[in-house]
């Protein structure tokens, strides 16, 4: 189970997601905050971090991250920071699953989205949260009608799936019927 590294953190952050088991794996590093202390008191070393998109709240520590464990740092193809670029479709391991990248642009060019189907886990990032809550779009490369399409290619992919919970990239996870507030999202993004 993913643990959130900025649980009760008081600042302008990201969730950051730390994920155990076969390959340790950080899911987003977060800004101001000391995110490498939170990493050393699970004892584990990362292997990798995953960018979900590089907006400064979800990349302000990676530098901290790569200067304390060295992991290779994952994102979509264009992210700077990136030492192996992901495309659509590509599978990788978190802990001990494999999960699905899922290019889902609107929120930000780069966006990417992270899902298990065997662990019923998705990762949403910043392209939909609780409640049916949904990424702004005002951001330089945001787009309303592509978030919808975005919004709409994740509900489809989840639809008829064991989707047991899901982890966005503000607020609190969802892990009683996440494909409802996916639903939600859809429906809301189209008239906000």
């Amino acid at each position: 189970m993913p643990t959130n590294l900025s649980a009760g953190v008081q600042a302008f952050t990201s969730n950051v997601f730390l994920v155990t088991g076969d390959r340790d794996v950080v899911v987003d590093a977060g800004a101001n905050y000391d995110v490498v202390a939170a990493v050393r008191d699970h004892g584990v070393t990362p292997d990798a971090v995953v960018i979900t998109h590089p907006h400064p709240d979800h990349v302000g520590n990676l530098d901290a991250l790569v200067d304390a464990f060295d992991p290779t740092v994952l994102g979509f193809d264009g992210v700077a920071d990136a030492d192996r670029a992901l495309a659509d479709g590509d599978e990788i391991r978190l802990g001990d699953d494999d999960y699905v990248v899922l290019h889902t642009p609107g929120h930000e060019p780069h966006h990417v989205c992270l899902y298990s189907p065997a662990a019923g886990v998705l990762f949403s990032a910043d392209l939909v949260f609780a409640n049916g809550s949904f990424g702004r779009t005002d951001l330089d490369g945001g787009d309303r009608e592509t978030l919808v399409e975005s919004i709409d290619r994740l509900a489809d992919t989840v639809a008829g799936e064991e989707l047991t919970a899901l982890y966005p990239g503000h607020g609190p996870s969802v892990t009683s019927d996440p494909a409802a507030d996916i639903d939600l999202a859809a429906r809301s993004a189209r008239f906000q």
